[in-house]
């Protein structure tokens, strides 16, 4: 079993920054890839970045390029998810998720393991 807690979320202006934390614990060694997922008001969950945990690969989604950064520190067990120039579009619960088979993906179903999620709230 492996245990993930987020936290970093809040009230937040349009413009501003905000980093995202996931702890993991438990059977941390068996996890390939860690992601991020969000879940807006009345949408469907959507997906938001991974990081290929043994080898530092990340990958992010097409449409955050560039505004959204994920990282790790391997020493603590911990994702991170870095939001640059925040809009109040991205007001959603954002979830960490891990997933321990090796392919990476983008689908939530994928991933074994959730967090209970983070409320991240832009205002205009």
């Amino acid at each position: 079993q492996v245990q993930l807690v987020e936290d970093g979320g809040g009230l937040v202006q349009a413009g501003d920054s905000l980093r995202l934390s996931c702890a993991a614990s438990g059977h941390t060694l068996s996890v390939n890839h860690m992601a991020w997922f969000r879940q807006a008001p009345g949408k469907e969950r959507e997906f938001v970045a991974s990081l290929f945990w043994s080898q530092l690969s990340e990958t992010v989604t097409d449409s955050e390029k560039g505004r959204f950064t994920v990282s790790r520190d391997s020493a603590k067990n911990t994702l991170y998810l870095q939001i640059d120039t925040l809009k109040p579009d991205d007001t959603a619960v954002y979830y960490c998720a891990a997933r321990t088979y090796p392919r990476p993906s983008r689908q939530g179903a994928d991933y074994q393991y959730w967090g209970h999620g983070t409320q991240v709230t832009v205002s205009s």
